[in-house]
């Protein structure tokens, strides 16, 4: 488990390296928010055709995990890059965009293949600890930004760099012993999704979730900025703003531990509906503070970080757990695709939504998934 983090750490790192170094590459090239728009949700969308394949193919459950983490962790990072030699401007690089998220559908989803096989007790704590480990290689690219100061392209290679030697890393892991292995290809299996009520509910729990998490984690930077802007010069909005990005995510790494430890004692379903409740709050608090006094925003973005991701890990745990093992790593991997489906939709739609109706109106947008999380989730809770 040690090892399969650091890799999933050092591979996730490639998912928001457009997002972090958007400010640094338009003050080199002049992007329209539809190109802005398009080079940050390529990489959604690139997943969400990566996750189909692999889903219907069934690549997660017939072949082994780690070497399918290793191959698309190391190409991933080879066409991440590539996006130093091309113009940010260019539709070569929303190419290559969409070739790491599609390669990033063999990492993530994989990965809680693996980190369920360890346990079945303590599956809440093992695939948060999984998510918890995305997370915070989510938060890296910003980090990098930070250090990397005005030139982008720092954080491209240290995160190109880190990912492909956590390609490496995750061949030195071993397999737990409920790791199931289907014998063949059945796209069948899939149907369970709609058939069987558990799995149902914890699809439509993490639709709701995923409705505003990538949007919220993807333009948290963007629209942190234009608020710092009411109270500083644009430079040291960008800054605080890449800090404020850093810190939301990366504590939300530390809450996904905390969530998978209390999941495992009072249910799985308890803990995402309590933490779509603390997001749809902080959420909303957000939206009010937004453009007021730049540390309340700053606190309550960093609050929302923490609670919007909690939830995830548990919604993969809890079709992990309804799923017969030999078919958990496709329906959990199908489920991310439908979830990446909808994020693409709304990493697409928010900064036109932004320029309609302005951030704060964008954020209070974004509570409606977590509202319809809760409704979903609700039948799945367990009373101890």
């Amino acid at each position: 488990m040690a090892l399969l983090v650091l890799a999933e750490v050092a591979a996730i790192s490639l998912w928001f390296v457009s997002s972090a170094t958007l400010p640094g590459m338009m003050a080199e090239v002049t992007m329209s928010s539809g190109q802005q728009a398009a080079l940050s949700s390529a990489v959604q969308l690139g997943f969400v055709v990566g996750a189909f394949v692999s889903a219907f193919l069934g690549i997660a459950d017939r072949f082994d995990p780690r070497r399918v983490l290793a191959v698309s962790a190391c190409i991933a990072a080879i066409a991440n890059i590539c996006l130093v030699v091309v113009s940010p401007a260019s539709p070569v690089a929303v190419m290559l965009r969409f070739i790491t998220g599609s390669l990033l559908a063999g990492v993530y989803p994989v990965g809680m293949k693996i980190a369920a096989g360890w346990g079945q007790k303590d599956r809440g704590l093992l695939v948060a600890t999984l998510v918890g480990a995305l997370t915070f290689g989510s938060s890296l690219p910003h980090l990098a930004t930070l250090m990397g100061g005005a030139d982008w392209r720092v954080a491209v290679y240290s995160t190109s760099i880190a990912a492909f030697g956590g390609g490496l890393v995750v061949l030195a892991a071993n397999l737990g012993p409920y790791h199931a292995r289907s014998p063949e290809f059945s796209a069948c299996s899939i149907t369970l999704a709609w058939t069987d009520r558990r799995i149902r509910h914890a699809y439509g729990g993490y639709l709701g979730h995923m409705w505003e998490l990538y949007a919220m984690w993807a333009w948290l930077p963007v629209a942190a900025a234009a608020s710092y802007a009411v109270s500083f010069d644009v430079q040291t909005a960008n800054t605080l703003a890449s800090l404020t990005a850093f810190l939301a995510i990366s504590l939300g790494a530390v809450a996904c531990i905390w969530a998978g430890f209390s999941a495992d004692r009072i249910g799985k379903a308890n803990v995402a509906v309590l933490a779509m409740a603390g997001s749809l709050v902080a959420g909303l608090a957000t939206a009010v503070s937004f453009g007021g006094p730049w540390w309340l925003t700053l606190l309550l973005f960093i609050l929302w970080g923490v609670a919007v991701i909690p939830d995830s890990a548990q919604f993969s745990a809890l079709v992990a757990d309804a799923a017969p093992p030999e078919l958990a790593g496709s329906l959990m991997t199908f489920q991310t695709a439908l979830g990446f489906l909808l994020t693409f939709l709304t990493v697409q739609l928010t900064p036109v939504v932004a320029d309609l109706v302005g951030w704060q109106m964008t954020l209070a947008i974004m509570a409606v998934g977590p509202a319809f999380g809760i409704v979903a989730t609700w039948p799945l809770r367990e009373r101890r």
